[in-house]
């Protein structure tokens, strides 16, 4: 990756650092942990400002520039739950699943959204930009699948009859919520970075 540009992705998990480096193949933009723990109190009360708190903070502890995201899944019947509390739904992420689907069992109305707010911050948490990408599609009656992470296993995005936990690493990364926002990040650190 010669002169690439490394970027702290504002996360602890590693799934979400490898599927960003996945997306940003060819971009010349490499993508790295924040130093030490990570793991910011997020108080807001949007993903977009949750992204803020947690780009700000990546960038202090790493002092360089950094991008995070904050995504989660909006469900139309139970009032765009769990939206900004997706990751914190419950204690692991089958129970995530079993809440979910038990919370849906009294309706047929499945519309969902996958929603990621991301910012991008330089190296003094100033925001140079930010965006938002979103996967809508609905909720399976039963969970299906082994790839992908968090509610991959339940959500069919609009257009497939299959859940994104049965896609290809490559077709998930084509239309997730996270490469939508991502790919207008890469484009604008592209043409104002390089």
């Amino acid at each position: 990756m010669g002169n690439s540009i490394k970027v702290v992705f504002a996360t602890g998990n590693a799934h979400k650092l490898k599927e960003v480096n996945e997306i940003s193949k060819g971009r010349d933009v490499e993508f790295i942990l924040p130093k030490g723990e990570f793991d910011p109190e997020e108080t807001g009360e949007t993903f977009a400002q949750n992204s803020i708190i947690k780009a700000k903070e990546a960038a202090k502890i790493s002092n360089h520039i950094s991008l995070a995201d904050d995504s989660g899944l909006c469900v139309d019947a139970l009032d765009g739950e769990p939206g900004i509390y997706s990751a914190r739904y419950d204690t692991t992420p089958q129970k995530r699943i079993d809440k979910l689907l038990k919370n849906l069992a009294h309706t047929d109305n499945r519309l969902a959204k996958f929603v990621c707010a991301m910012t991008l911050v330089d190296k003094d948490g100033n925001i140079l930009f930010k965006t938002t990408g979103e996967c809508h599609g609905q909720i399976a009656y039963k969970q299906s699948g082994i790839n992908g992470f968090g509610y991959d296993p339940v959500f069919i995005p609009d257009g497939y009859n299959n859940t994104i936990a049965e896609l290809s690493e490559k077709e998930k990364n084509r239309i997730s919520h996270r490469s939508i926002a991502l790919n207008k990040v890469l484009d604008f650190i592209q043409k104002t970075l390089k």
